[in-house]
């Protein structure tokens, strides 16, 4: 095991050194940040400077690539509503990179030919919809490119023909359960796997997937920043993420100084393209909070694992001066049975100055909503330090999101 350990890490080092010649030669950006020689080990990667989102948007549209404009075969952006989009560029071997990383998420799943996948996220500047679909058609999977939207036809396409595997946002997996709860008589499907990223996801929003579906709900992570989807993914084991270390270096940072944290504790993930042409980036701060652990998984992987993001450094939202991550009240409302994955967070300022929360979530059917309300204001109490206003609603009541949900409604800058 140690043997193993050190080659990968020679090999890790090695195309460190090798990107951070490209980026000193090729990217102005870079240029002057970095040191003038290569790194001797890879705990020296800690002294080498961080990059961000806005670094991204301060050099929009092409400052960061690495090679001429002409060798750009594609080129994705990110779906951030403010600001200049993130672009990333690809050429012909970045491609086939990509198709390999998607190909590997796919295989988490033990899917391969003969499977009918039915890719219901976004085509066009997202990198999700075409991601899954250059790994799809790598494997020998025939599949269905439905993208997101037209739910009563994604339900029929996925009963006529036969899909195996589904692609989408967690959110619109349960839009999608919701539609086929609501047949008269259930379709007969053949579901056996899906792949859900885009967005931070509770254990319990997966348990209610699977329910809805009948399938396998794996996790997947990745990012424009980085190329798309494609950087890790669960095993059976559902014990946290395997990033594929042959082309991503990952750390986790404190998400105030930026000074890396131990494995195993908590921390905001920083990760470095080991391998890409066009775009490569150099620790590039993710805002996801997550913990990195070594730990062996009985999968037998020998990639780091990151476990579940629990949420974004910039999805916080501070309330009565205690930080609240969305994540964690999702966390709460899916312990309680009778509650679903359908709600938002609306917090606002009453005349006192005073920050009010609110928590607007839909029940199953035939539930005590008079009861469920009491329960979740006792646990988001105790869990959080913070009085909170519990708003339970009938199912089908809030609005339904074909990507990203928008979970937070804050109306004290309005």
């Amino acid at each position: 095991m140690i043997g193993r350990v050190a080659v990968a890490e020679a090999q890790s080092l090695e195309r460190l050194n090798q990107l951070l010649s490209r980026l000193r030669e090729r990217v102005p950006f870079y240029r002057d940040r970095l040191p003038t020689g290569g790194l001797e080990s890879l705990h020296q990667l800690a002294e080498l400077p961080l990059t961000t989102k806005e670094d991204f948007r301060q050099t929009y549209p092409y400052g960061m690539l690495a090679v001429p404009l002409p060798e750009v075969v594609r080129i994705h952006a990110s779906s951030g509503t403010t600001g200049r989009p993130v672009i990333t560029g690809y050429t012909r071997a970045d491609l086939d990179l990509w198709a390999e990383c998607m190909e590997r998420v796919y295989r988490a799943g033990e899917v391969g030919p003969g499977d009918v996948v039915q890719n219901a996220y976004g085509y066009g500047l997202f990198t999700g919809g075409l991601g899954f679909h250059i790994g799809a058609e790598r494997l020998g999977c025939t599949v269905i490119p439905t993208s997101s939207g037209v739910t009563q036809r994604q339900v029929m396409l996925m009963a006529d023909l036969g899909t195996t595997v589904l692609t989408c946002t967690p959110s619109y997996a349960l839009v999608l359960a919701e539609a086929i709860a609501a047949e008269a008589q259930r379709p007969p499907l053949k579901l056996r796997v899906g792949f859900f990223g885009a967005e931070p996801w509770s254990d319990g929003m997966r348990r209610q997937i699977q329910y809805g579906l009948g399938l396998e709900a794996f996790d997947i992570y990745g990012l424009t920043e980085l190329g798309g989807p494609g950087v890790a993914v669960e095993c059976h084991e559902h014990n946290g993420l395997h990033i594929f270390e042959d082309h991503f270096l990952a750390e986790t940072v404190d998400p105030e100084t930026g000074v890396p944290v131990p494995r195993g504790e908590p921390g905001e993930l920083v990760l470095t393209s080991l391998r890409r042409e066009a775009s490569p980036v150099l620790r590039y701060r993710t805002r996801d909070r997550t913990i990195l652990t070594d730990e062996p998984c009985p999968c037998g992987s020998p990639f780091v694992r990151m476990l579940k993001v629990h949420g974004r450094t910039d999805d916080m939202i501070v309330v009565r001066g205690e930080n609240v991550f969305p994540s964690q009240i999702e966390s709460i409302l899916l312990a309680i049975e009778g509650l679903t994955a359908n709600y938002q967070i609306v917090v606002d300022r009453e005349a006192k100055q005073l920050d009010s929360l609110e928590v607007v979530v839909e029940a199953a059917p035939h539930t005590d909503h008079d009861r469920l309300q009491e329960l979740a204001a006792e646990r988001i109490r105790e869990t959080i330090g913070l009085r909170a206003e519990i708003n339970v609603l009938p199912p089908g009541v809030l609005p339904r999101s074909e990507g990203k949900a928008k979970r937070v409604i804050d109306r004290r800058s309005v």
